[in-house]
């Protein structure tokens, strides 16, 4: 974006500066800016231009070297990023190397981190979830942590508020464990998936199939193409970047209205370090950077901060912004900073052949999936085990792949080759992880990576909750798809590591008690009242659903809410 201002302002003082530019430090650009607000929003990776900067969108499958897969070499020289499927061919330039991305693991934990403006943003998995009062009210009814400050009614008005704004496709179910949107369009289920509906609605009561609830536009309306977006092309090229603009994303839509207000600075390249608080006025005053081409620090000022740096990169400034008054982390008073680290577990399933509907395929490439709302410990069902899951995942009919091990030749097996294989059917669980105290993170007391920031040290793992949890998510999926007529039905459980979900979540929890939590129930830091935290961080329990949707709301709600207080003047 040409247009922005991402060059070094002679003053260094704005009204607002938000760290991170990725889900939730584009909507507080955009609120605060749109608000009347001078903002700074740091970014600690490098610029990628919306449409020109994502030069792989547009390339054909022979295009590329090796067709999106990892050479030996940079599995090597990535061992934790290469560990799974987010860090490929064509979207390496998107996240940080792991010669960068320093950090330990006292227990694994993989933790993937992009290097880009727009953040995960660009390359998220855009399944978007309200949270219910079932989620709101679950750690009280269980005895489990502490209860949220807030309730579903307090957030129900900035869902809606942010969903006519981004644009999810879905449909309604009116189910109170899965409160519905303000919906475009639902996208159209495939004819295997219609049918395993049926079969499972009717077998199992109870349990219910929907298309996903996805931000990428099935229709376009005004508020979509007042900032340049288009419909959904159904490429399912999402995580290389979307040059219509057809999925959320930063770039696509949070950027835009900030900067024709003309009061949004962007600078990329600025890694945060810490937090600078005025132990006399009791407030934070602005942010040291380090600037990551220049290795320069430099420092910036503001009447309000807003911490978006995603749920790890923005705890791990907190604890850095150490001081007199908070020696051990920025409103650390409750000692929960870093505490408390959650993720969902996934990774688990099955899946089975569907006999017939040969005649039938699909157009495009459709790039969202099915989804099974929790049914777990809902209404009179109880498990060994507290909370629930739900499942994704969809019908497909096989390609060419499937005889690649074939040794096979002639007419009849090219012509072979030329038509699609069988329709197969998956269910993917992905479960709630409870917020335990001694899930953690916290700061090694002498390695420092490049940029003189603490390397991060993971301490946390799936406990015995989850994995009674476990063996439901995967027996479950078996169960339905083997009573829905699908053959051949295997299940798996293929492990699952915390980090792995990229949901993770926890490490600054929101509290109606300073004393056991590091948010009040506005976002702000106990103590330090010109300080907001909107992203995953600020989660007091994890649900079973996509989180980024409940981020975006909270974050509107937050920023609404600081503009109210600095014009009384109380911030």
């Amino acid at each position: 974006m040409s247009y922005l201002n991402i060059d070094s302002v002679k003053e260094q003082t704005y009204d607002a500066i938000v760290i991170g530019s990725g889900i939730t430090g584009g909507w507080a650009s955009k609120e605060l800016t749109e608000k009347g607000l001078r903002v700074l929003m740091l970014e600690k990776g490098h610029q990628l231009e919306h449409v020109t900067g994502y030069e792989n969108a547009m390339k054909d499958p022979w295009q590329t070297k090796y067709n999106g897969r990892l050479t030996m070499a940079q599995k090597e020289s990535h061992p934790k990023l290469a560990r799974d499927y987010p860090y490929n061919e064509m979207t390496e330039t998107y996240w940080m190397k792991d010669t960068d991305a320093l950090y330990k693991e006292d227990k694994r934990f993989d933790w993937y981190r992009p290097n880009i403006v727009g953040g995960k943003s660009i390359m998220w998995g855009r399944q978007s979830y309200r949270l219910s009062d079932i989620d709101f009210g679950a750690n009280a009814k269980d005895g489990v942590a502490i209860d949220w400050p807030i309730r579903y009614k307090d957030v129900a008005p900035w869902y809606s508020y942010v969903e006519k704004f981004v644009g999810i496709s879905g449909e309604k179910l009116n189910l109170p464990q899965l409160p519905d949107s303000e919906f475009l369009p639902p996208m159209e289920m495939y004819c295997v998936e219609k049918e395993v509906r049926k079969r499972i609605e009717k077998n199992f009561p109870g349990r219910v199939m929907t298309i996903g609830r996805v931000a990428n536009l099935s229709k376009a309306g005004e508020a979509q193409l007042g900032v340049g977006r288009a419909p959904c092309q159904y490429r399912n090229k999402c995580s290389l970047g979307c040059p219509y603009g057809a999925y959320f994303s930063t770039q696509s839509c949070t950027l835009p209205p900030a900067a024709k207000t003309g009061r949004l600075t962007l600078r990329p390249d600025s890694v945060v370090t810490e937090i600078m608080y005025d132990e006399n006025k009791k407030q934070a005053t602005g942010v040291r950077i380090v600037d990551a081409v220049t290795m320069q620090p430099k420092e910036y000022f503001a009447k309000v901060v807003f911490v978006c740096g995603s749920t790890l990169g923005s705890t791990a400034v907190l604890l850095n912004s150490k001081s007199n008054r908070f020696p051990n982390g920025l409103g650390n008073d409750s000692e929960q900073l870093g505490h408390n680290l959650m993720d969902h577990h996934f990774r688990t399933g099955a899946s089975g052949i569907w006999e017939g509907d040969l005649d039938k395929y699909y157009i495009g490439r459709r790039a969202n999936g099915i989804y099974v709302p929790r049914y777990r410990n809902i209404g009179n069902d109880k498990r060994d085990y507290l909370r629930g899951f739900g499942y994704q995942g969809g019908g497909s009919r096989t390609g060419w792949q499937r005889n690649i091990a074939e040794m096979s030749f002639g007419a009849d097996y090219k012509d072979e080759l030329t038509t699609p294989g069988p329709w197969t059917m998956g269910l993917g669980g992905f479960g709630e992880t409870l917020p335990y105290y001694e899930n953690r993170m916290y700061l090694h007391k002498t390695e420092k990576d490049k940029w003189g920031m603490p390397l991060v040290v993971f301490d946390a793992e799936l406990k015995e909750n989850e994995k009674k949890m476990r063996v439901d998510m995967m027996n479950d999926a078996k169960e339905m798809l083997e009573a829905s007529g699908l053959k051949n039905v295997k299940s798996y459980d293929n492990g699952s590591y915390l980090g792995m979900a990229i949901h993770e979540m926890g490490t600054a929890r929101m509290g109606k008690d300073p004393k056991t939590s590091v948010l009040n129930a506005n976002n702000q830091i106990h103590g330090v009242n010109n300080v907001f935290v909107t992203d995953g961080a600020c989660m007091v329990s994890a649900s079973c659903v996509n989180p980024s949707l409940t981020y975006m709301a909270l974050t509107a709600r937050a920023a609404d809410f600081a503009v109210k207080e600095m014009k009384r003047k109380t911030i």
